[in-house]
């Protein structure tokens, strides 16, 4: 098979030249202002996602995906910050005070002097960054708002190039990964990275460029895996699961040939996707290449994850374990997540993702970034497969840092548990995809009018509570995100389940049922 990586940038090369100069900047930004809570700075905050457009249109509500971002607005809890928060759309006043009614100990109007919203008034599934870049005076206004380039930083969910261009025309750092190395965040790059870090993974294929490369692949791996039963082929630049698809090998032997793969491809591929097609499949596995690899069977399997920080002096920083809620036909689609992953294997997920992290630190790696597994309880114990390296914010980002600038706490490595400062443990159980029809009932205002009158809010002198998410896909996707913080695993899931039997009370509720105002 001939295979090669794929490029991730096309960068102008002045364009290139002056990113690399802002870049240089950062390490003296995270020493001087980033440990400093006094310091002056401004974060200009970009959310949008810029991942491929198909795969995106699979994601009910996802141009809504921006507001996960909004847990930067704690980061007004810091007396001399600024943040410029810039949106497709404008965001209802009713959901910015939400968020900065978290804010102990901050007077809400020194808040919102410091915080600024923009938006590109444009719903159209353009990446928001583009959206940016094509309007002038709103890149203007935006730069007016950098009182001082050299202490600023623009945060993203994922960079690619217009991410760089916008960091360049702004004149400020990329707190993210390089573009240049986005091939180690892709299925097949994080093959090889796991492969480097000499970790389990599972046996596969990468690098592949179409569905021919694809059936020769199979056929090898069937050939030196027999029994083999089921495979994964999943695309490069997959979001969420809905990129992967599973295919039933067991009717064809175990030397089967290429052309017998190829034609199996094309008849009996099962879709993680809604509405996904054969054509549709093939053609983003064209444009974006991909892997194919042993599909892990077990009695008992979880998918925890565990995130990562490479600061910008290059030191990997140990973040959170997470267990993933997953549906799909298969169980790939990620739905939500339970915080910390379980305690019989959360701690022997640290060392394997570490060294993934050195590896990519190793090659220029900056920022946030996760390791997602596949573990399998067999006969001696766990044994963990890394699946995939997210190099961007995910699911998982919101929910930890609503935690965290919430009780103040941290991640304690050694116990794999979540301190507080008063050394409580806190876990919480989160999703993005609380869905019921019947939502589309309520507004945002009617949301925060339920929750403060049936008391589904978080409770500072406790710890504990509720954070709504993804307010503003309520009323035309009857979707919503949550976070529910409890001092046990059973708390936080009592929680969660309370609180949706009150949503679907309070939505399914007739109109001469509802308070008169």
């Amino acid at each position: 098979m001939a295979t090669h990586q794929r490029r991730y940038t096309n960068l102008e090369a002045d364009v290139r030249e002056s990113y690399l100069a802002l870049q240089e900047q950062l390490p003296g930004l995270f020493q001087e202002i980033f440990t400093d809570p006094a310091a002056c700075r401004t974060v200009v905050v970009v959310p949008g996602l810029s991942l491929d457009a198909d795969v995106l249109a699979k994601v009910s509500g996802a141009r809504h995906y921006e507001e996960r971002m909004l847990s930067m607005l704690m980061l007004l809890r810091l007396p001399n910050t600024r943040v410029v928060f810039v949106t497709s759309e404008p965001i209802a006043q009713v959901v910015i005070d939400y968020y900065l009614s978290f804010l102990s100990g901050v007077p809400a109007a020194h808040a919102r002097r410091r915080l600024v919203l923009l938006s590109a008034y444009d719903a159209s599934p353009v990446s928001l960054t583009r959206k940016i870049l094509d309007r002038p005076r709103l890149m203007a206004r935006i730069r007016a708002e950098i009182e001082d380039p050299e202490a600023s930083h623009l945060s993203v969910f994922n960079a690619c190039d217009d991410e760089v261009r916008l960091a360049v025309s702004l004149g400020i750092s990329l707190y993210a990964c390089d573009p240049a190395l986005a091939y180690w965040g892709s299925k097949s790059g994080s093959r090889r990275a796991f492969a480097e870090a000499g970790i389990d993974y599972p046996d596969g294929f990468e690098d592949l460029n179409d569905f021919d490369e694809a059936a020769e692949a199979i056929a090898q791996l069937i050939a030196r895996s027999p029994p083999c039963r089921r495979l994964v082929v999943k695309v490069n630049e997959g979001f969420s699961g809905d990129g992967n698809a599973v295919l039933d090998v067991s009717e064809l032997g175990d030397r089967p040939s290429p052309q017998a793969v190829r034609a199996r491809l094309a008849s009996s591929l099962e879709y993680e996707a809604d509405g996904m097609t054969l054509e549709s499949f093939e053609a983003l596995f064209e444009r974006h290449g991909g892997i194919v690899e042993s599909w892990l069977e077990g009695r008992d399997k979880r998918s925890p994850s565990v995130q990562l920080r490479i600061n910008p002096l290059g030191e990997v920083e140990l973040i959170s374990s997470h267990d993933q809620i997953m549906s799909g036909p298969s169980g790939q689609v990620f739905q939500g997540s339970t915080f910390p992953a379980d305690a019989r294997y959360a701690r022997a997920l640290h060392v394997p993702a570490m060294r993934v992290g050195e590896v990519l630190r190793d090659r220029g790696v900056m920022g946030r970034l996760s390791v997602d597994f596949v573990s399998v309880l067999e006969d001696d114990g766990w044994r963990h497969y890394a699946i995939e390296i997210n190099l961007r914010k995910g699911g998982t980002t919101m929910p930890y840092q609503m935690l965290q600038f919430l009780t103040n706490g941290r991640y304690d490595s050694e116990s794999a548990h979540f301190l507080t400062p008063m050394q409580q443990v806190r876990h919480y159980y989160a999703t993005d995809n609380l869905v019921n029809p019947l939502f589309r009932r309520l507004v945002p205002d009617d949301l925060i009018d339920i929750l403060v009158s049936r008391r589904l809010h978080f409770e500072e002198t406790r710890q504990q509570g509720v954070v709504f998410n993804l307010i503003g896909a309520l009323s035309e996707f009857g979707k919503l995100g949550l976070v529910c913080i409890g001092d046990s695993p059973a708390t936080a899931r009592r929680l969660f389940d309370d609180t949706v039997s009150v949503l679907d009370e309070e939505a399914a509720a007739g109109a001469d049922a509802l308070p008169r105002y």
